[in-house]
């Protein structure tokens, strides 16, 4: 399958540590493909060099056949290289609907003048994306929730609601940095569906995760790190009998 995304010798050094280390994978344009490793595997430093807030020692990151590796992340996630975070980062007085349409900013143009103004290509802009918004809340399973404040939903709602905003900007390839963390049973289980949901929409789907059941249940390929290192790559079962995956971190 044609690769939407390829990490290429990635490395990152802090004074000595080398807390990533010539990691190489690629990432199909489908499906959902998962990086796991115990605490301090690298897994974070990763997706920072990925998304653009860090900058590799060594290494490229290749984004649809084209080195995009000293882009900053804006210009990385208006190439379609969408990212959210292991802390949710939602405005908490804005209403679920008013989050999702901030993250449009990416795919819609407009400006103090035309908000001003208000042309007809403006409000036929508006209604648009409140209507997508909606569209977009309903997929993650919160369209209910569309007038309340960010602020009220529980933390397993605001998860789902921040992966609605990433969506907004349209993403060839989605990085959730540990969607399920704090999730109860119930809440991993919801977000497990529209993991999938994602994918079937043609969206690619990268993500750090320490929900094993969640991973084995929903990645096609399983990238697994030690001490920066990737020692292992494959399908769920395949990584789940790896005699170094055991030892490092499933034993």
């Amino acid at each position: 399958m044609t690769a939407i995304l390829d990490v290429r010798g990635a490395s990152r050094h802090f004074h000595g540590l080398k807390a990533v280390d010539d990691v190489s994978f690629s990432v199909p344009a489908k499906g959902v493909t998962a990086v796991i490793g115990p605490n301090g595997a690298g897994k974070t430093t990763l997706f920072n060099i990925i998304s653009g807030s860090m900058s590799p020692s060594a290494g490229s990151i290749v984004l649809e056949g084209a080195d995009v590796t000293t882009m900053a992340p804006e210009v990385k996630a208006a190439r379609g290289l969408v990212r959210t975070f292991q802390l949710v980062k939602l405005f908490g007085d804005l209403s679920a609907a008013g989050n999702v349409a901030v993250g449009f900013h990416l795919v819609t143009r407009g400006g103090l003048f035309a908000s001003l103004v208000r042309p007809r290509w403006f409000r036929d802009s508006e209604k648009h994306v409140g209507e997508e918004a909606v569209r977009l809340l309903d997929l993650v399973g919160l369209a209910e929730m569309a007038s309340y404040p960010a602020a009220i939903l529980p933390y397993g709602q605001q998860r789902l609601l921040e992966i609605a905003r990433a969506l907004a900007a349209k993403p060839k390839i989605l990085l959730l940095d540990e969607p399920a963390a704090g999730l109860n049973t119930e809440e991993s289980t919801k977000l497990a569906e529209t993991i999938r949901k994602i994918a079937a929409d043609g969206v690619a789907v990268l993500l750090i995760e320490h929900d094993m059941k969640l991973v084995m249940d929903i990645a096609e390929e399983i990238v697994v790190l030690d001490y920066g290192h990737k020692i292992a790559q494959g399908t769920p079962g395949e990584v789940r009998r790896d005699p170094a995956v055991i030892a490092a971190y499933l034993g």
